[in-house]
């Protein structure tokens, strides 16, 4: 049976002076799903979020959320949302509780669990504190806090952890979860990619403002046909059994790291490796297998970009 569909983008453009931010974005974003939107700078990620929220029109294209048209339902539409922008500001005379209320009264939402918000994001002790008081990654939370206003059915979150320290990080990464949990779709942009892997279902690559991949991180890596990689610890110094496994067949690369031999090849030919260093009398205290990271799926997809900027 086919998911159901939060977000259906369908051939949005956007071109600014005459330099095309966005160029026919399609993609589709699950009910229930985290899905993680990412692109080098300038690659229309922000255009595209603010296109999604019909904070600015799109030359051509549509944007349907939960079957809706927001061209059409905008303000229906809205109301099922909570968004985090890439930059968040609030009123500094206002108190992180008084920021609450405000939006809460903007959303049409009930203020009394807004105590619970703060200090499901840390900020208890600060409720009555004055943002101006605040330092980024407070306001940060704070941001965070904001979005979930009414526990909204879609979550848009543009770089939700920019000036966090890995503590706040965390806290902002269990919201997440918690909130995916009890069935919000979240989509979010994010430059840390390790936190995109952590956390995403499925990625979204946008490359000069068109999608150039959009799946699960495993079946990324694998259609770009990226190698995993065999990290093992030896009895023997690892560039002993470097020079052995060089010209063995189906071996892309092979090198040491640190007290490690790391062998890039396909699944099939791990055993022959294992094997080929038995055959060696080179023993393997320990292996283990890592495949593609994100990092490496996201250099690959948008080296082109690299190239053109050189």
């Amino acid at each position: 049976m086919r998911a159901e569909i939060a977000f259906s983008i369908m051939g949005l453009s956007k071109s600014y002076n005459g330099l095309k931010a966005v160029d026919s974005l399609s993609l589709e974003v699950r009910k229930g799903e985290i899905y993680g939107f990412l692109g080098p700078n300038g690659a229309g990620k922000t255009t595209s979020i603010k296109m999604v929220l019909g904070l600015t029109y799109p030359d051509q294209g549509k944007v349907l959320i939960d079957g809706m048209d927001l061209s059409q339902r905008p303000h229906t539409i809205k109301k099922r949302i909570g968004f985090l922008p890439e930059r968040v500001a609030f009123y500094s005379n206002l108190t992180a509780l008084q920021t609450l209320e405000f939006y809460a009264s903007l959303k049409g939402q009930a203020k009394e669990s807004l105590t619970d918000l703060l200090d499901s994001v840390g900020l208890t002790p600060f409720a009555d504190k004055k943002v101006s008081t605040f330092s980024k990654g407070m306001v940060q939370l704070l941001g965070v806090a904001q979005a979930m206003i009414g526990n909204p059915a879609h979550l848009i979150l543009d770089e939700p952890t920019t000036g966090l320290d890995p503590n706040w990080t965390r806290v902002v990464k269990d919201r997440i979860r918690v909130a995916n949990r009890s069935g919000t779709t979240v989509f979010f942009s994010s430059h840390k990619l390790s936190e995109v892997q952590e956390l995403a279902h499925r990625v979204g690559i946008i490359d000069r403002g068109k999608l150039v991949a959009q799946d699960t991180v495993e079946n990324l890596g694998s259609g770009l046909d990226m190698k995993p990689r065999i990290r093992l610890s030896l009895e023997v110094e690892p560039d002993v059994a470097e020079r052995s496994l060089a010209s063995l067949e189906g071996v892309e690369e092979v090198y040491t790291e640190g007290n490690e031999l790391v062998v890039v090849c396909d699944h099939e030919t791990k055993v022959k490796v294992l094997t080929h260093l038995e055959g060696a009398g080179i023993s393997v205290k320990d292996f283990r297998t890592e495949e593609p990271s994100l990092e490496e799926v996201f250099l690959k997809l948008t080296e082109s970009s690299k190239r053109s900027i050189r």
